[in-house]
């Protein structure tokens, strides 16, 4: 099978400079399986019969990423990394990891590989595509299927169960039926992944396919959400297509958006009480439920692994999501922006439009729209929402006499929900007076 490869001149450098002091290197990698797909190729790898101490004799600058597994990163004139792996074969696998052998062939490196598609080879003096497991054939197929036993496959990598549900759905494949077989079968295993891996292939979902609603909705078909994220209630397919598809109509730039309506699933007791209340009571339940649906989000993102700036980030944005402000007060908008924070707006509105595009209903998508502009609004006013915007501070607050100590708080928060509802009392005199008013001032010296 004849095809066009166009590797930029740095990576032909490194396939050169091994060749030249002859080492057999061929290029792997995604770019081989891309350029077949008719997309970008710039995931370019290389396989060597060199061992490690010879790639890094070869070049100037390496790093050593993982000699013991073969693997140097030698930096091209340019300064870009691409990792030089030298040919190896399985010796022992554990699910999680694998004891690797150095081996002396091409072909022996690709038999070890996950799908056939990745087990592609080119060499460019030859010109030469070699495809011992008919990866090319597959993906023309659209078929994803592994190289060899699939039970085996998945045996020695769980890893590859969560790869293969992406793969299928960034490039629209089909799984084979006996690799579909194999992976249901692996899924119980699949806990004993680490939380970073499990983490990383979700985030590659979410940040690298156009639609990452065919892997999420094969998530839910294999039965990985259930055993991955339980704290998840995905319910039945017709009630998690709409947030596939707000999941697809939110921008692949913004991965974090994307999660945050994956996540914005976390069960919480008494979801529903809200509705069944009046008035103040109403409003106190639906802050609860959402207190309790984002302390379950937070507990989510900590067992993945993911920062605290994200952790923080998308609970605050996906346990906001439901119900959002209404229009009839600007104080309800104030105090629903102090709720969620300002910084986190940007992403919940992002949200909100993601899930009105998903409805396909213009006067929905209208009704957002009118929301996020009155809401804008007043971030643009620069309205006090926060203890930190106040007028009037800790020091100003010992300045009139009172002692330092948790009154403070309680002092600036009952100032703050004054300024919520009218902030023209934003300044130093009037919340003076307010905190007097407030009874605060009782304790405070006479010479205050």
């Amino acid at each position: 099978m004849h095809f066009e490869m166009s590797p930029p001149d740095q990576v032909l450098w490194v396939w050169r400079t091994l060749e030249e002091a002859g080492f057999e290197t061929w290029m792997v990698g995604g770019a081989i399986r891309d350029t077949l797909l008719g997309r970008p190729a710039d995931d370019w790898d290389f396989a060597t019969i060199a061992r490690p101490k010879q790639i890094m004799s070869a070049f100037r600058r390496t790093v050593p990423i993982g000699v013991d597994h073969g693997t140097v990163g030698v930096l091209a004139p340019d300064g870009t990394l691409y990792e030089v792996t030298t040919f190896r074969r399985d010796v022992e696998t554990f699910g999680r990891r694998a004891v690797v052998e150095f081996a002396e062939s091409i072909k022996e490196d690709l038999a070890r590989r996950d799908f056939t598609f990745n087990a592609l080879a080119w060499h460019p003096d030859r010109d030469q595509l070699l495809d011992p497991w008919n990866g090319a054939g597959d993906l023309n197929e659209q078929i994803l299927r592994t190289v060899g036993d699939p039970v085996e496959r998945f045996a020695e990598d769980l890893l590859r169960v969560l790869r293969a549900l992406r793969f299928a759905g960034q490039f629209g494949l089909t799984i084979e039926a006996g690799t579909w077989r194999a992976l249901l079968s692996a899924v119980s295993g699949l806990s004993q992944l680490s939380p970073e891996r499990i983490q990383e292939e979700m985030m590659k979902v979410l940040s690298q396919a156009q639609r990452p609603s065919v892997a999420l909705g094969l998530y839910a078909e294999s039965g990985v959400f259930a055993e991955l994220y339980p704290e998840l209630d995905i319910g039945p397919k017709e009630d998690f297509t709409p947030t596939l598809r707000a999941c697809d109509a939110a921008p692949r730039t913004r991965p974090r958006v994307r999660l945050s309506l994956i996540v914005a699933l976390a069960s919480a007791v008494g979801d529903d009480v809200g509705d069944q209340l009046g008035d103040r009571r109403a409003i106190d339940s639906e802050e609860s439920t959402r207190d309790a649906r984002r302390r379950v989000i937070e507990s989510l993102m900590e067992r993945l692994r993911f920062s605290n700036a994200d952790t923080e980030h998308v609970a605050a944005v996906a346990a906001s999501l439901s119900p959002a402000p209404s229009f009839a007060e600007p104080a309800v908008l104030r105090r629903w922006l102090n709720r969620v924070g300002p910084e986190h707006f940007a992403d919940i509105t992002r949200a909100w439009l993601a899930i009105a595009r998903a409805h396909g209903e213009q006067e929905k998508t209208l009704d957002v729209v009118h929301r996020i502009n009155a809401l804008r609004a007043i971030l643009r006013e620069g309205t006090p929402l926060t203890i930190a915007d106040l007028a009037l501070d800790g020091s100003d607050l010992k300045k009139m006499g009172l002692p330092p100590g948790p009154q403070f708080g309680e002092i600036l928060r009952y100032l703050l929900e004054e300024v919520l509802d009218r902030p023209e009392v934003n300044n130093r005199a009037d919340l003076e007076d307010l905190a007097a008013q407030g009874g605060f001032l009782i304790d405070a010296s006479p010479d205050s």
